[in-house]
């Protein structure tokens, strides 16, 4: 694939010969018009050839050295768009007519992604997205459409409005490969988005119509729910060939395969398919970089100056930012669940104007099947955080173990998951406990056990129970590990949520709770200890060791707030919740001690206030029984419930309810963008040149990555945990 090679004898060539001939000719300095019958040749190549790794890349390069005067990229992404609406105009594509789609996009995404890898993010107009001017094309071309719109157009055409089958599942699958090469102009630019960012694919597809938004958001989320394989095990393509043999670049090696990336789905190896849909897996991922996508736009707005000496005023222009609306979101924000507006539309209240309507169980279910995928944690998080209907849905399901068993598992196995795959279950568990109903209804279900909980037999324990116990134990783990601070703050707000409604409450988590508070007291104490000594030691020493005792007391007073939270939720089961919760008040009493230093703090006096009236009401009728014997754990709490009965909470001080609430950081798509491009490159056999990537320190994987939220605390009792932001 070096030079143009001469025109082979078609009469004895082979078919190598003949691609290539093609290849090399498409590569080279001649340009063919839109026109030319050389495209028709080129699209009906068999695909049963291979080439080198080093051949493909010296045709890559060829192919960039060239482009610019032949256009050939824009040529080819043409002819892709004219097979694409052809067969859509048709009952169905023939075979003939799929392979030469499947030729123009393999074709394309090699060249196309040679290009973007090795151009700079404000260098995208080096992709010659345009035919020059005096190019001849034929009668029924129109040129007034962008090429990346008239693309995207048909690419989205294609996968909205064609059923996925067994006959157009491999057409499906490609698209998906080719929009993740035609969208990874992000991986040029930073985190935060700007005004000069080019993504073209991406901001042609912000342009496409509400309705073709719509079913492309459906056939995405369908793809994703059906779970779709193929009927040939993803090695062979029998439909195109008319009986003959099998063919595609399937039959590529490995080395030019992951040079090629085409196609995708066939760089998966034999065991992992069978448990794997890839078309779920890509349309999952393609619909998180739509919904997250984030244009940056400069708008020039007014200002009034006036004059010191003068009464007359300045009229100056300002240029400022601003993220366009993102149309994706929208429709996922806006989806319905199909039974309710069948419901709807007998009463005649159906909603105007195009809407994604999804069943929402299916949703539920699958949601609760996959949440060990970090890409299917990150669609239930933009569910739940943005669309009302569906978290009302899953509010309401009477069923809720179904998602939070599956949740509580994997937070159980966070030492086997990534800081970001943790840190948005957190999240998805703060938004869902902001419902009194939620934090009601867990502890009416009973799971009769917990086969993965290993630390002790969990038999008939509330999904309540549960929940504190995997909540205290994500703390723990995070104090020995991690050492995040927000990730401390996201498990306390939730518990915080919780306490109020807590009912019958389990031993184990009883005891896990004042546990809690003993291993976040040593924490403390600990740091008070090196806080006082460090200030005392370097009193009048450098700047640097005055800002490491600065750091250790912004830690010592974490910790301070930390501990308040965990008196706040006790002093809150205590205060509405004492009689449905006997086994929290045999807790505290069995480790009454752990409080004693903390009496007459003044930061935490007024909390143990409550603490102590309930130990002291306890105790006393512990003193007035008379016991044969040493007392037992039974005796005890069998003491303790019956005066639960007679509890009326008097002289108990009443706090206001503290309440955590979640709101998305305003910057979300700095943790978002990079977050979902990592997940592509780990898991979609897509790679990528790593000395162009801007968007995240490619060294750094999306295990690696660290994510963050804010907590400030209002004056009305409110706590508002704000969104989450990429801290590499």
């Amino acid at each position: 694939m070096g030079a143009v090679p001469s025109t082979p004898r078609y009469g004895g060539s082979t078919q190598q010969d003949t691609a290539e001939y093609l290849i090399g000719t498409l590569v080279g300095e001649k340009s063919f018009p839109l026109g030319s019958d050389f495209w028709q040749k080129l699209l009906e190549l068999p695909q049963d050839l291979r080439w080198p790794p080093d051949r493909v890349n010296q045709a890559c390069e060829l192919f960039a050295q060239n482009n610019g005067s032949t256009r050939h990229l824009s040529k080819i992404l043409i002819h892709l768009s004219w097979c694409l609406q052809e067969s859509m105009s048709t009952s169905g594509a023939s075979p003939s007519l799929t392979l030469k789609i499947l030729n123009a996009l393999f074709i394309s995404s090699v060249f196309l992604k040679h290009l973007i890898e090795n151009t700079k993010s404000d260098c995208i107009q080096d992709l010659y997205l345009f035919l020059d001017e005096t190019e001849p094309t034929p009668d029924h071309f129109t040129g007034g459409q962008s090429i990346e719109n008239l693309v995207m157009q048909s690419v989205l055409s294609f996968i909205g409005s064609v059923d996925t089958s067994p006959n157009t599942y491999i057409l499906h699958q490609e698209l998906l490969n080719f929009m993740q090469i035609a969208m990874s102009t992000q991986l040029l630019s930073g985190p935060s988005p700007r005004p000069k960012d080019v993504n073209p694919f991406l901001d042609a597809a912000m342009a496409q119509e509400s309705s073709l938004v719509c079913l492309v958001v459906r056939r995405l989320l369908e793809n994703y729910l059906l779970r779709p394989t193929t009927s040939f095990g993803g090695v062979s393509y029998s439909t195109l060939s008319d009986g003959g043999p099998p063919g595609v670049l399937q039959r590529v090696g490995s080395a030019a395969a992951n040079i090629l990336l085409l196609p995708f789905n066939y760089l998966v190896s034999p065991k992992e398919e069978g448990s794997r849909s890839m078309l779920a897996e890509c349309s999952l991922l393609v619909l998180l970089v739509l919904i997250h996508y984030c244009k940056c736009v400069l708008r020039e707005e007014a200002m009034t100056e006036k004059s010191d000496d003068t009464a007359t005023s300045d009229s100056l222009l300002k240029e400022t930012t601003y993220l366009c609306d993102n149309p994706y979101c929208k429709a996922l924000e806006n989806a319905r669940d199909i039974e309710f507006d069948r419901v709807v539309d007998v009463e005649g209240n159906a909603c105007h104007g195009p809407l994604v309507k999804l069943p929402f169980a299916s949703l539920f279910d699958t949601l609760g099947m996959c949440l060990t995928d970090e890409a299917a944690v990150l669609l239930l998080y933009s569910l739940v955080q943005g669309n009302s209907a569906f978290l009302e849905y899953v509010l309401v399901r009477t069923d809720i173990d179904t998602l939070l068993v599956p949740i509580l598992e994997t937070l159980y196995n966070a030492s086997k998951r990534s800081s970001n795959h943790i840190y948005m279950l957190l999240i998805i568990l703060l938004i869902l406990s902001q419902d009194s109903s939620f934090n009601a209804s867990v502890h009416k279900l009973t799971l009769p056990s917990v086969p993965w909980y290993q630390e002790r037999r969990l038999h008939q324990t509330s999904l309540g129970s549960l929940l504190v116990i995997i909540l205290i134990r994500t703390v723990k783990y995070n104090l020995s590990k991690l050492r995040d601070v927000y990730l401390h703050t996201n498990c306390l707000a939730t518990l915080a949520n919780m306490a109020p409604h807590c009912h019958r409450l389990s031993a184990y988590a009883s005891e896990r709770l004042v546990s809690l508070f003993d291993m976040l007291s040593k924490k403390y104490n600990k740091l008070a200890e090196l806080r006082d000594k460090k200030t005392h030691i370097n009193r009048g020493n450098s700047l640097e060791e005055d800002s490491l005792v600065e750091d250790m007391s912004t830690e010592f007073y974490i910790y301070t707030d930390f501990l308040r939270i965990v008196l706040e939720i006790l002093n809150e089961i205590l205060t509405y919740a004492l009689p449905r919760n006997p086994e929290v008040v045999y807790a505290i009493m069995h480790r009454q001690e752990v409080f004693q230093p903390f009496k007459n703090h003044p930061r935490f006096n007024e909390l143990l206030e409550n603490i102590y009236t309930v130990l002291d009401f306890f105790n006393s009728r512990m003193d007035a029984q008379r016991v044969d014997g040493e007392w037992s754990v039974d005796k005890v709490l069998e003491v303790i419930i019956i005066n639960c009965r007679s509890w009326r909470g008097e002289g108990m001080k009443m706090f206001t309810q503290l309440r955590f609430t979640y709101e998305q950081e305003s910057q979300s798509e700095e943790f978002f963008i990079p977050y979902i491009w990592q997940l592509i490159l780990a898991h979609c056999g897509f790679s990528f040149n790593p000395d162009a990537i801007n968007l995240f320190p490619p060294n750094i994987s999306a295990e690696n990555q660290e994510s963050n939220a804010e907590a400030d605390k209002h004056g009305n009792g409110d706590v508002k945990v704000n969104g989450i932001f990429l801290d590499p």
